[in-house]
């Protein structure tokens, strides 16, 4: 097995040594400990379908930062909640909405989140719900078509106009780094007791990886990515790299390029 603690030249690594080093560094880091300081604890608190993708996705919307940072706000916006999101987005009152007027996570402030409950209410009330929507539009090997097309359903209610930054457009060349983690974990089985699983609309191999500063920088190194850029196109590439890694299960890799980068400082 080879390891980082060596010191490896990764351009001259083959394919198959490559998917070797990443497969093990997948199965180190997809496991149960990886939840402790990660935002998915936050869905692994609940056991209701509805409320689990509905805490996942307002996680996921808030984490970018400190992680730790997002933790804290997310488990606040819970208890805004009454740690029933399901209930509270279909129920709330208008004294409810008000209780969230306080909350902020860096740029996501109250009226951010008191427009999320009202679009989602919309989703669930119109639309069949989270896992409906983003199936409808899926493709056989890509989910950027869909998660468009969700924002576009998402804000066809009346809306705060600068609520629409924070949902990610790929076909614009966002890398949608949150939606595409939130799909991760809705869609990958609960196979090690990380991702959630709950979606069956959706496979895994329709799914991209989360791109961001720490799984781009471990790309460009390993000879995955190319592309300066986080964007879009950035992800297409990324993604057609770890299509050939594992066809069936592309974004497990996002285990391997996280790791690496935020706990091996790769």
């Amino acid at each position: 097995m080879i390891s980082t603690k060596t010191k490896i030249h990764f351009f001259i690594l083959n394919s198959s040594e490559l998917k070797e080093f990443l497969d093990a560094k997948v199965e180190q880091y997809n496991s149960p400990k990886f939840i402790e300081s990660d935002p998915i604890q936050i869905p692994h608190l609940f056991a209701k379908k509805e409320d689990i993708e509905i805490a996942a996705f307002l996680t996921s919307t808030i984490a970018w930062g400190n992680r730790k940072s997002i933790i804290t706000n997310a488990n606040k916006l819970m208890d805004m909640l009454g740690h029933s999101p399901y209930d509270f987005v279909m129920n709330h009152s208008k004294t409810d909405l008000e209780q969230l007027e306080h909350f902020v996570h860096r740029t996501f402030n109250g009226d951010d989140a008191i427009q999320f409950i009202k679009c989602l209410k919309h989703i669930y009330t119109k639309h069949h719900g989270l896992e409906a929507l983003f199936s409808k539009h899926a493709k056989p090997d890509s989910v950027q078509q869909s998660i468009s097309e969700f924002k576009k359903t998402f804000f066809e209610i009346d809306h705060l106009q600068r609520t629409q930054k924070h949902v990610s457009d790929p076909l614009k060349n966002s890398a949608a780094k949150r939606i595409n983690m939130y799909l991760r974990w809705m869609v990958r089985p609960n196979n090690t007791g990380v991702d959630l699983g709950i979606w069956k609309g959706i496979t895994p191999a329709q799914l991209s990886c989360p791109l961001d500063v720490h799984s781009g920088n471990v790309a460009r190194k390993l000879g995955l990515l190319n592309r300066k850029q986080n964007d879009g196109k950035a992800l297409f590439e990324l993604d057609t790299a770890l299509r050939k890694l594992d066809p069936t299960d592309p974004v497990k890799y996002d285990f391997a390029l996280f790791g690496l980068g935020v706990f091996e400082g790769f």
